[in-house]
């Protein structure tokens, strides 16, 4: 063996022979995909691609997310040509960038290339203006736009100026920019766009210093119901007083003017972009596709914190579909828009509605039961289909819709259950699990499915073999770099291949130094460099059929890795939103020495996650050639944390990284209502109060008391919220913790729910308990006491009651005496139970809470007085009080001694009855002053309920709880 220097270090090929014909690309071994397929490296060394196009002559296009685009002669080239370099005018922060590229069907002939990016420029501003470093990005001020632009293609570059067709889509908010771009089969280009609003606050325009930027409708500070501005961009269309924008919207345009399409549903509109959209409400499009054939749009619409979406403009030219965001997220009202109260919302709940979702996954469940897949943090992220006849896939998925999650890593297959029929959501594939990242799927030579990895900087492709199926090459080195003479320790025997009959059965060739020569032939071994250079070391393996799969190596002895030092931030370094944080470090090198700054490249990336540990990643900022800056500290929603990274690269090549985590400095913020158990809505989640959000300090939190409500029966609205702020708010989190408390007003009187009537009757006579006295003394007391009698209750029937000196009777362990009263119903304890007074009482020495039965079979009843009790905080109020259970289920609470004060009379107390789910209640007064001597409440079992058979055979009333809350 001669030994010479090998290669340099560069895209990595895999021969396939054989049986089967030579095949480009390296084995990916990492996603787990169905029987038969299996994953190669097409292209690596790419910085963070966004987007895939295959030209018809053979060249593949792939564009970057800083704005270059990089054009392949054909899949076996491994040194891309850029095409154009349109970084300077390309806003590339956070989830902005360079994200749409199409070519039309008869390109080179018609030789333009068309990009879709974020404009680095406010409107009206000429790029750059921010040079891709807004300070924190997320405050609401670093505003840009969208640009559509055709690029004339001379050969592999660009020729000419850059063709601008549209500018528009303003963009307040770091994420939901620009999306994609696709031709349909009508000739016409087709684009999508987001609606560049705030996506960690519930954003109608009035967000931001200063306030709408973007000058939306009707201006100045919004403030509900007549906001248009934020995330309603997505529904500019319906407001025809003023000019249209694109935001949130699908678009039908003339590729050659970027005007409407003709033939668009409102081409004969004043507007210019309402004659351009066929499609809105959307939230983040950021992929589409176009199915096969058609000019159906399919594009999944990236949600907030519940619902991801897959969405169909069955047919562009035949009206504007509204597919319902902000008001809508998958097939349901948006909560945090809903309880805002604003007009675009009211008047689509109240007209039209939105067109449904084709498919919708919740963040917290499987696609596929069983997948591989994670869940929370979703991110709906690539669109394919595969073609309907011809594809080289098995034939279950001819006419497959194929789609990625990016936050979970995984692409899944919707297949038809009938030859040409649509994607079947009941016909669902878990295709591609623990996926590197996908951002674009495409469909590509030879029927193939590839995609584009924006993290790890490959494009890659999924293949099919119907036979044998190739091996797959794994290599290890140890050390692959370090002083003359270097040996080095090679194993090969984390290789495999998918074939039973080959297992443990594959071939090894080394060629540690690429002259061709055979070094060994064994699963590991060792060999000495000695002397410096840069070598590759090859592994090849083969299966028993003569299939083989190559993995390399680059070894470099004679020179050592560099080490990269992170100076600051310190370790354990927190921080608030705002804040400003100042980075340093350095790299040295065993024979460089101190490296230059140059040779330092730093990235700024946020983990945004959906639970502690459930992360995915946004990367925020890079900066390359400095050792030392700084960066503010951005807005987000927690959990979340930041990462900044530092490499150091020597002459060579060689480099080191480092990774600092930066937590936040947390605040809880605890949100109540008076009474409590009313919906608030905080962020993107409403809740029933009172409850408590983790927050970074220095957030922005939107805030909403919905009014009215109506709980029970029982209607409550909102008379203000505790820090003087408007129904739908702005909260700044505090470094302390705060609570946030929104008091209602409830009105009272007798409602009828399933299974109850109420009335009020006057006069009625006062039945006094004398036979029993309860072991209830002094504060928060409960016991049980058995019934005399079955007592019906909501259609079942109980032998035992716990009796609270709290002021009720529950029918079921209420886990404690419960001071605290909320609305009815309640999910929470107590359940199962009548409330004639549920307030924090007091028994007293002078108290009693007594019991006694009354009557004979079959019209017994049942009493419970609280006699002479005390109101908690109050040594000298005094009230009396009973509930009588009758044996046919008639209840009644009487009244006595109240005085005319407030809470005598109930202005702090629950006064109703509630069933064992806690999901169906008839409140008479929650917090209202509404009781009084000598007046009864009187319930009365429903008279049409039918009786079921018990398990014991005996006839009893159903369960009538299935009233949702």
């Amino acid at each position: 063996m001669r030994l010479r220097r090998g290669v340099g270090s560069g895209l990595v090929l895999a021969l396939l022979a054989g049986v089967l014909a030579p095949i480009q690309g390296t084995a990916a071994s990492a996603v787990t995909l169905p029987t038969g397929f299996q994953e190669q490296v097409v292209f690596s060394g790419l910085s963070q691609p966004t987007n895939i196009e295959f030209a018809p002559d053979g060249r593949v296009f792939v564009a970057e997310k800083g704005g270059r685009i990089k054009v392949y002669a054909d899949l076996a080239d491994p040194t891309p040509t850029v095409f154009a370099d349109l970084s300077t005018n390309v806003h590339n922060q956070w989830d902005r960038g360079l994200l749409g590229l199409a070519l039309p069907a008869d390109f080179p002939a018609n030789p333009w290339v068309y990009v879709l990016y974020s404009y680095d420029a406010p409107p009206g501003q000429t790029a750059p203006v921010w040079n891709d470093t807004c300070g924190d990005a997320n405050n609401g001020r670093c505003l840009v736009t969208g640009r559509l632009s055709r690029l004339r293609a001379g050969g592999d570059v660009m020729t000419g100026a850059e063709q601008v067709l549209i500018s528009d889509w303003c963009q307040q908010y770091p994420s939901h920019s620009v999306g994609d771009l696709r031709f349909g089969a009508d000739g016409m280009l087709y684009a999508t766009a987001g609606d560049g609003a705030s996506f960690s606050a519930t954003d109608y325009g009035q967000l931001g210093n200063p306030v709408n930027p973007c000058a939306d409708p009707p201006g100045g500070r919004m403030t509900p119901p007549s906001a248009e501005g934020g995330a309603l961009r997505s529904q500019d269309v319906r407001t025809g007083a003023d000019p249209t924008g694109l935001d949130g919207a699908v678009l039908r345009l003339d590729p050659t003017t970027g005007a409407a399409a003709p033939g668009n549903p409102s081409i004969g509109a004043a507007d210019p972009n309402t004659r351009r959209i066929v499609g809105y409400g959307a939230r983040n499009p950021f992929r589409f596709t176009i199915r096969p054939g058609t000019n159906e749009v399919w594009f999944g619409d990236v949600g907030w914190n519940t619902w991801e979406e897959l969405n169909r403009v069955t047919d562009p030219t035949a009206g504007v579909t509204n597919f319902g965001w902000p008001c809508y997220e998958g097939a349901a009202r948006m909560g945090s828009y809903d309880n805002a109260n604003l007009n675009l919302c009211e008047t689509l709940y109240s007209g039209a509605g939105q067109t449904a979702p084709y498919y919708t996954y919740h963040h917290s469940a499987a696609v596929v039961p069983g997948e591989n897949c994670g869940s929370g943090g979703d991110a709906v992220s690539g669109l394919a289909f595969y073609p309907g006849s011809g594809g080289s896939y098995p034939a279950a998925y001819a006419g497959a819709l194929f789609f990625a999650d990016y936050s979970r890593g995984c692409i899944w297959a919707m297949r038809a259950s009938t030859p040409g029929g649509l994607p079947d959501p009941a016909n669902l594939q878990a295709f591609g699990q623990a996926a590197a990242g996908p951002v674009d799927l495409a469909i590509g030579p030879g029927a193939e499915l590839y995609y584009a990895d924006l993290g790890g900087g490959t494009v890659r492709r999924i293949r099919y073999f119907p036979g044998n199926q190739p091996p797959t090459a794994v290599i290890s080195a140890t050390p692959t770099s370090g002083p003359a003479p270097l040996d080095v320790t090679f194993d090969g025997t984390a290789s495999t291949d998918p074939d039973p009959a080959d297992a443990g059965r594959l071939g090894y060739r080394w060629d540690f130094t690429s002259d061709g020569t055979v070094d060994a032939t064994t699963p590991t071994a060792t060999f000495r460099y000695p002397t410096g250079g840069s070598y590759t070391a090859t592994l090849t393996v083969t299966d028993t059929l003569g299939v083989s799969a190559s993995s390399t190596v680059p070894i470099q002895p004679g020179n050592g890795v560099p080490t990269a030092l992170l100076d600051g931030p310190a370790l354990g370094t927190t921080w608030q939103v705002g804040e400003t944080l100042t980075f340093a470090g350095r790299g040295t090198d065993p024979q460089q020495g101190d490296l230059p700054a140059a040779a330092l490249h730093w990235k700024l990336r946020m983990e945004h996650c959906e639970s502690v540990g459930n992360c995915h990643t946004h990367q925020l900022q890079e900066w390359t050639g400095v050792a030392s800056g700084s960066f503010v500290a951005p807005d987000h929603e927690y959990p979340s944390y930041l990462e900044l990274e530092l490499t150091a690269t020597d002459a060579q090549g060689l480099s080191n990284t480092v990774v600092r985590r930066l937590d936040p400095r947390t605040v809880d913020l605890t949100f109540a209502s008076t009474p409590p158990g009313l919906l608030l809505t905080v962020g993107a989640t409403t809740g029933t109060a009172p409850f408590t959000r983790t927050v970074i300090v220095g957030s922005t939190n939107t805030v909403s008391a919905p009014s009215p409500q109506v709980v029970g029966g029982l209607s409550y609205s909102l008379t203000g919220w505790s820090d003087g702020g408007a129904a739908t708010h702005v909260l700044t989190a505090p470094a302390t913790a705060t609570s946030y408390t929104a008091t209602y007003a409830g009105s009272a009187g007798c409602r009828t729910v399933p299974g109850y009537t109420c009335a009020t009757e006057t006069g009625r006579p006062w039945v006094s308990a004398d036979t029993t006295v309860l072991p209830l003394t002094g504060d928060d007391a409960v016991t049980p006491v058995p019934l005399p009698f079955p007592v019906p209750f909501f259609g079942q029937q109980y032998g035992t009651a716990w009796v609270s000196g709290n002021g009720f009777v529950s029918f079921v362990d209420p886990g404690g005496p419960q001071p605290v009263n909320t609305v009815l119903p309640a999910a929470g304890q107590p359940n199962a139970a009548i409330y004639p007074f549920w307030d924090d009482l007091y028994v007293r020495a002078d108290s009693s809470v007594r019991t006694a039965t009354t009557g004979t079979a079959p019209d017994r009843r049942f009493v419970v007085e609280w006699r002479n009790i005390g109101l908690y905080g109050s040594t000298s109020a005094r009230i009396s009080f009973a509930a009588v259970l009758a044996e046919n289920g008639e209840i009644v609470f009487n009244y006595a001694d109240l005085n005319t004060s407030g809470r005598e009379r109930g202005d702090s107390a629950t006064v109703g009855i509630e069933n064992a789910a806690g999901n169906v209640g008839l409140a008479y007064s929650v917090n209202q002053p509404a009781l009084a001597n000598g007046i009864a409440i009187i319930l009365r079992p429903s008279t049409s309920q039918p009786f079921v058979a018990a398990r014991d055979g005996s006839r009893r009333p159903p369960i009538i709880d299935r009233q949702p809350r």
